[in-house]
């Protein structure tokens, strides 16, 4: 089909953010974003990104370019070049040339440590390929998503997700796949937020950083293999106590490997300490609670659903954290509009 006769359509799509349980630090080739471990994560219901994608001979900007725009207003540089070279690859696929409009809103706060990109790469890969006359299947979405942003391959799908480092240099086995859907486990995931604004170092960079410098790095990718079959086990037989032991172990191994870089990734601020602290006094009360800490300052911690009052409260008393959200588990990426 002739560009000229190709039939526009806006496709609007949502996506929840997902929270790495079993962490994935590092890279095993940066140009095809594909992650040196595998990871296991929770996809969140009513937290993540919204976007609408048209491709269309008057989308473009006044620069000729792909028009992004982000809250409403034009993308800052940077964001609005990371969806263009993510538009390229889909119009690869759909061997178009025409520009695109995209307009994303997000429910979470952007380049805080919160995978606000995790959502917003799922929520782009399943507009634009839609809306570009595509149809794949959510392994093909999964497989593009992680070219946007690694760990976007998990968040087209709910519930709760591993995802393959695999072993192709083209990356085609680098996908998520669900090993539990949302409705399987009543728990929660409460978010202590500790620090407003953008972190200080983003992932990318950190993870390179930390791969090249740190010390500890070999022995974090020889430790990710065994905590996740230990989630995956945990997961399958509902344990929550052992779910939360390898969800903390993963993390503080993962923060360590950060500090111990060359110069040194310290995401943690006093808040996130005391945050640890209120959870270890929770755990030792009777209520079980256990944290994980992704590349940022904030905690979550993982929970029945029963108790989230009880932690929600413990949270709030805790010097230091400004917010809390409590969030459920959630579908995977999904289509909301098309016409």
């Amino acid at each position: 089909m002739s560009e000229r006769n190709f039939p526009s359509k806006s496709v609007r799509a949502v996506a929840g953010t997902n929270i790495a349980l079993v962490k994935y630090w590092g890279k095993r080739d940066a140009a095809l974003n594909l992650p040196a471990t595998g990871s296991l994560s929770l996809t969140l219901a009513d937290f993540g990104s919204e976007t609408t994608v048209r491709f269309a001979s008057d989308a473009a900007g006044a620069d000729g370019r792909d028009r992004v725009l982000f809250g409403g207003a034009p993308a800052e540089p940077r964001f609005a070049g990371r969806v263009q070279r993510f538009l390229d690859l889909v119009r690869d696929l759909a061997s178009i040339e025409l520009p695109a409009e995209v307009r994303t809103t997000n429910s979470v706060p952007t380049a805080a440590g919160l995978a606000s990109s995790a959502a917003g790469f799922a929520a782009l890969a399943l507009a634009a390929t839609r809306a570009a006359g595509l149809h794949l299947s959510p392994t093909e979405l999964s497989a593009l998503a992680r070219r946007g942003s690694g760990s976007a391959a998990r968040s087209i799908f709910g519930g709760f997700v591993e995802m393959a480092a695999g072993t192709r240099a083209d990356g085609a086995d680098a996908v998520a796949r669900t090993i539990a859907g949302e409705d399987f486990w009543d728990v929660r995931l409460c978010v202590a937020i500790t620090a407003t604004g953008e972190k200080a170092i983003g992932s990318t960079p950190a993870m390179d950083l930390t791969a090249r410098t740190s010390p500890y790095y070999p022995a974090w990718l020889a430790a990710v293999p065994a905590d996740l079959d230990e989630a995956r086990a945990a997961v399958r037989g509902r344990d929550l106590a052992r779910l939360g032991a390898v969800a903390e172990r993963s993390a503080t191994r993962m923060h360590a490997c950060a500090l111990a870089a060359d110069p040194s990734i310290l995401y943690w601020n006093p808040a996130t300490l005391a945050a640890i602290a209120t959870v270890k006094e929770l755990r030792a009360g009777g209520t079980a609670a256990y944290f994980t800490i992704d590349a940022g300052p904030h905690l979550k911690v993982l929970c029945a659903a029963a108790d989230a009052p009880t932690v929600e409260a413990a949270l709030a008393a805790t010097p230091g954290v400004v917010r809390l959200l409590t969030l459920a588990p959630g579908p995977g990426a999904r289509i909301v509009s098309e016409g």
